[in-house]
């Protein structure tokens, strides 16, 4: 492969002798933004080699969300390719092949992955199956249309000719490019939307699957860095002595902020950091707490916002109404917790670098980079791994994991005629302490119902940090003052409320924030679906029947909600617990990433005023689920990740400090804790969207709810363990 840019116009990348690569080039996203999906044209690579094996460039990186598996099913479908001869490369950094049509720059997020590829993947695999396919009638002096593609193979209807791709991939080559490539029937799919084995699965359970962790290049040297103990502090000075007092420590270097200990590997290397004695300049450095910043978000809240929305007369209606309820929701930081925590090879040689990490924002990494250390983008090489996890962290819009994986080898190689190699370890501790969060939020609202218990006004006000402010590529976003991930969930607020206003004021205390899984609905879905039941118990309505009826405009939102309702038995009582428990049952509806998402939790209140969840129940539109399993295993994997935040998550500041450093005391859920779970997938034709974040947002909702059903007591503060439940 090649990464070298390609020039404005449509390309075609065609290898012969060895075997086929294709790769198409299509124009920039602002000149296709318009233009109909079918006239999309693919951008990724498909390599077909000698030996029949077919190998998929993949744009998108494999966090665990099934990326792989999902770029995999696309190509094969539309080639016929045999499952088990297909593989899996990460596309290099470049922005001319492998853009993310909706974001607009190389990477991978905003489960946009299976979103964006859909068509333009399928329609790189219909090209190739074309070509192969031209290649066998040549061969054969055989019309193209009395031939048959099966499992990897071109045969004639006679049963007379059968050739394997990698037998006609030389001559495939040299087949003329189809303008456009005819696309499958989905009653003709064989892999889309059926269940399939993922593609890194087996490298994972044997151990072979490579993860930063596991590079290891000549030379190389592992970086563990001490950290400033408040956000804004700096080196006044520093003291190593000790430090390369330890075995394998091979030296010390001050790269901005921190001072990072080198060593032969990352034991030595932490051992030395832990004794260095670096001397803080704390005089800019933020000195907020927790409990002090929510003070002043609700003294905000009570005074007025910017309106995100304003729907009829608030005002007006409000008062007027006899029955009305007000309630505040709180939420803390929250750290993202990948179980691999940041990590970054770094080779700088004269006029090159090359990185190899689990990159999750390719073009922001490279300019970066190429930014800091005057090189152009063309000489900043990514090679993408495995990542155990990011959530949101790895795509950090500073970069600031690899731009200090960068510092430090910079600061080795001033001292090595230029060169270095350099792993950067984050700790777990130096992840939990030194990170970029969920932003803080509270939200302050106000409603109420007329004579027959049905919603007629509805008040706002969300107060926090603004995550687009921390990403300046899509600043344009911002209209009027407020960021769109701020009221997202609630500004755009899907029940029939003829009275309606929404607000937000953005707050800047100074501590890092970046997006956390499903942005904005964390905390939105949160505050509108408790307070929509709230206004349901105020009306004396049920909780289904409500919904479904505010729903009446929004055919989405209300399918998952009958189906999850029904695959819930929301009609049938609960079974009873044991003597001296609580039973209760909630739901929850919310759409985010353009996928849809209702759940019901069932829960059981101890005489104590313990609980445990037992079961959810989940249903997903997600428009055409091209890998079910996958959708399952996302839907299944947000809830654990909800059901942590909203059971245990929370990031504390005193006096500038983060408290939590390690799982001990920021916990999540343990394998004893997940309930039951159950997914329902929509049937569907409409294009695929996303998976891998709308799960999460919908289960605290649906938790609060089903804890209020049982024990009639409102938890409005996240994480909930932190309330008191009355015993029985």
């Amino acid at each position: 492969m090649t990464n070298t840019p390609l020039q404005p116009e449509r390309r075609i990348f065609l290898k012969a002798g060895a075997g086929l690569t294709l790769g198409m080039y299509i124009a920039p996203l602002s000149a296709l933004a318009s233009a109909p999906a079918q006239d999309f044209a693919p951008n990724a690579f498909v390599r077909v080699d000698p030996d029949g094996t077919v190998t998929v460039i993949s744009k998108h990186i494999e966090l665990g969300q099934g990326a792989f598996t999902g770029m995999a099913t696309l190509i094969a479908e539309e080639m016929d390719a045999d499952w088990n001869r297909i593989r899996i490369e990460a596309a290099p950094a470049d922005r001319t092949r492998f853009t993310n049509l909706h974001l607009g720059s190389q990477g991978t997020g905003g489960s946009t992955s299976l979103a964006n590829a859909y068509l333009q993947m399928r329609q790189a695999g219909a090209t190739a199956r074309a070509m192969l396919v031209a290649a066998a009638a040549a061969k054969w002096g055989i019309p193209a249309t009395e031939l048959k593609v099966a499992k990897g193979e071109v045969s004639d209807a006679g049963g007379r000719h059968k050739a394997g791709f990698g037998e006609l991939a030389a001559l495939a080559a040299q087949q003329p490019v189809p303008a456009k490539a005819e696309l499958k029937r989905p009653e003709q799919f064989i892999f889309i939307g059926k269940k399939v084995p993922r593609k890194d699965s087996h490298a994972k359970s044997t151990g072979t699957a490579q993860y930063t962790q596991d590079v290891k290049l000549p030379g190389m040297l592992t970086a563990v860095v001490a950290r400033p103990p408040r956000f804004g502090a700096r080196v006044r000075s520093f003291d190593a002595d000790r430090a390369r007092g330890i075995k394998g420590v091979v030296g010390v270097v001050q790269a901005g902020d921190v001072v990072a200990v080198l060593g032969t590997g990352f034991w030595p290397a932490k051992q030395g950091r832990d004794l260095l004695q670096v001397e803080w300049d704390e005089s800019q450095a933020v000195r907020v707490s927790s409990d002090t910043l929510m003070n002043q978000y609700r003294d905000l809240a009570r005074a007025p916002g910017l309106k995100a929305r304003a729907d009829g007369d608030v005002d007006t209606a409000l008062p007027a109404l006899v029955r009305t309820v007000e309630a505040t929701y709180d939420f803390p930081y929250l750290a993202h917790a990948t179980m691999e925590p940041m990590n970054c090879v770094v080779r700088l040689s004269p006029g090159l670098c090359e990185t190899w990490y689990g990159a999750q924002g390719h073009t922001t990494d490279q300019d970066a980079l190429a930014a800091y250390l005057g090189l152009p983008p063309a000489q900043v090489r990514i090679n993408t791994l495995y990542a155990g996890g990011s959530f949101g962290r790895r795509g950090n819009p500073k970069s600031d994991y690899v731009l200090e994986a960068a510092a430090i080898a910079r600061a080795w190689a001033m001292q090595h005629e230029g060169q270095a190699t350099v792993k950067l370890v984050w700790t777990r501790e130096d992840d939990m302490q030194a990170g970029h969060y969920r932003p803080m939020y509270h939200h302050r609202l106000a409603g109420g119902v007329d004579a027959s218990g049905k919603p007629v006004a509805w008040k706002q006000h969300v107060v926090g940090q603004s995550v687009v402010s921390t990403m300046p590529q899509y600043a344009m976003f911002v209209k009027g003052g407020i960021d769109p991930t701020t009221v997202e969930g609630s500004a755009n607020l899907p029940y029939a409320i003829p009275h309606l206003r929404v607000e937000a004021t953005t707050t800047d205390p100074g501590i890092p924030i970046q997006p956390w899984r499903s942005v904005g609905a964390t905390h939105n879905a949160f505050a509108t679906e408790v307070f929509l039941d709230e206004l349901a118990v105020l009306g004396g309505q049920d909780p289904v029947s409500l919904r479904r009826e505010l729903l009446a405009q929004h055919p989405r939102h209300r399918g998952v909600l009958e189906l999850v309702a029904q695959q819930a038995g929301w009609e049938k009582p609960l079974a009873r617990g044991k003597p001296g428990e609580r039973r209760g049952r909630g739901i929850a509806v919310h759409e985010s990433f353009h996928s849809y998402v209702a759940q019901v939790a069932e829960v059981t209140v101890k005489a104590d005023g313990g609980f445990r969840v037992d079961r959810v129940v989940c249903a997903v539109d997600c428009g055409l689920a091209v890998n079910p399993d996958i959708v399952r295993a996302q839907m299944e994997g947000g809830i654990a990740y909800g059901l942590s935040a909203a059971l245990y998550g929370e990031v504390t500041l005193k006096d500038g400090r983060v408290e939590q450093d390690n799982f001990d005391n920021y916990r999540v859920l343990r394998m004893a804790e997940m309930p039951a779970i159950e997914v329902h997938i929509v049937p569907s034709a409409e294009a695929p969207s996303g998976v891998g974040e709308p799960g999460t947002p919908v289960i605290a909702p649906a938790l609060a709810n089903a804890l209020f059903a049982a024990t009639g007591q409102r938890l409005r503060t996240l994480p909930l363990r932190s309330a008191t439940l009355q015993p029985a």
